[in-house]
């Protein structure tokens, strides 16, 4: 017992262990005295070479030939809804990252930490250690989102305190009450920054006749997008380029502040029943500490304009967006990075792999 203890000392102050936030739309990770050394997208082209395919491009030149690509070459998202959809493709575009962000090959087969939804069967649990496990980590272990949301986003949950979390990803927004160290109760829906963009290309299709991507989808989203109907007139506006599905051919429509309220009032009503049932399952005395400490949204679909106060308005809590939401998960990987404790109890659970 001695001398696993000094083994895993000597692990857990090596550089070599990371953490990866595995995210539908974007991978971020962090390196223990470093911080997040890379927020890339979850995106990876494949080039057709003698009928074989093979690695193009990863991450963020990947994701500008996302609708722009000719027939030989395919951009894919290997995350769909938090969970890998395409395990080859994802094992190679988690490869790139860890090489990427350790920079020439600087140490090899580090210890990693993973992020999991809390709604993940243990199939997909599985399937996302083997996958890191390929991609060339030495021991896999596995964090689910809402903990280390909740960690980075400063959260007492150590203690013997109700919080409350709602974050909001790409593919999935997962809702936690959590107290002395664990989740006491959990709810994840397939909501989140993917299906808003899917909401606002049927908006356009429908109202307006125009076919857009997805990129220009996210483009309205984070321009001028809110689950909140302007007071006055239509709001905001931003001019936006499809094809017009009647006549085939490039056009330019005006789409209002209004208009995409309208198209995102349904996922976001989604995400608010989603918390409205999570309250519901609360412990009476919990429920009395998130009354007094509000909502914490994370996740980069917390930073939604507007959507704080819609939730706030709906449920009748305060409701805060975390400093640096979109980061909030893997920093709080990093936490556990940086505490030997925390880090030995997550390597030493039933579902980490080793090599």
């Amino acid at each position: 017992m001695a001398q696993r203890r000094s083994l895993f000392s000597r692990l857990s102050l090596s550089a070599r262990n990371i953490a990866i936030d595995l995210g539908t739309a974007n991978t971020l990770i962090y390196m223990k005295d470093q911080g997040v050394v890379l927020n890339e997208p979850s995106v990876v082209a494949l080039r057709t070479v003698a009928g074989k395919k093979v690695v193009h491009a990863v991450g963020e030149e990947a994701k500008r030939m996302l609708g722009r690509t000719p027939d030989h070459i395919e951009a894919i998202r290997p995350m769909r809804d938090g969970v890998i959809a395409d395990f080859e493709v994802a094992e190679e575009m988690i490869k790139y990252f860890i090489a990427k962000a350790q920079g020439r090959g600087l140490f090899s087969n580090p210890d990693v930490i993973v992020c999991v939804p809390s709604g993940a069967t243990a199939v997909e649990r599985r399937a996302i250690s083997d996958s890191v496990l390929k991609a060339g980590a030495r021991r896999v272990g596995l964090i689910e989102e809402p903990m280390a949301a909740a960690l980075g986003a400063g959260l007492p949950i150590h203690e013997a305190t109700g919080s409350m979390v709602v974050d909001i990803g790409g593919g999935t927004t997962q809702v936690a009450i959590l107290s002395l160290s664990g989740i006491v109760h959990a709810r994840s829906v397939r909501v989140g920054g993917d299906l808003m963009d899917e909401a606002i290309i049927a908006h356009m299709r429908r109202q307006h006749n125009l076919l857009i991507g997805e990129s220009t989808a996210e483009r309205i989203k984070i321009a001028i997008g809110t689950p909140l109907r302007p007071e006055e007139d239509e709001g905001l506006f931003l001019d936006i380029k499809g094809r017009d599905l009647m006549q085939g051919v490039p056009c330019e429509v005006r789409i209002t502040e209004a208009e995409v309220a309208e198209a995102l009032a349904e996922p976001v009503a989604r995400i608010i029943e989603a918390v409205r049932l999570t309250l519901e399952a609360t412990p009476p005395e919990l429920a009395g500490d998130i009354a007094d400490k509000g909502i914490m949204l994370t996740g980069g679909g917390a930073l939604l304009r507007g959507l704080d106060r819609a939730m706030a308005e709906q449920t009748g809590l305060p409701v805060t967006v975390a400093t640096d939401a979109a980061c909030c998960v893997v920093m709080g990987c990093g936490r556990v990075l940086e505490h030997p404790k925390w880090m030995q109890g997550i390597l030493d659970s039933p579902l980490t792999i080793t090599r």
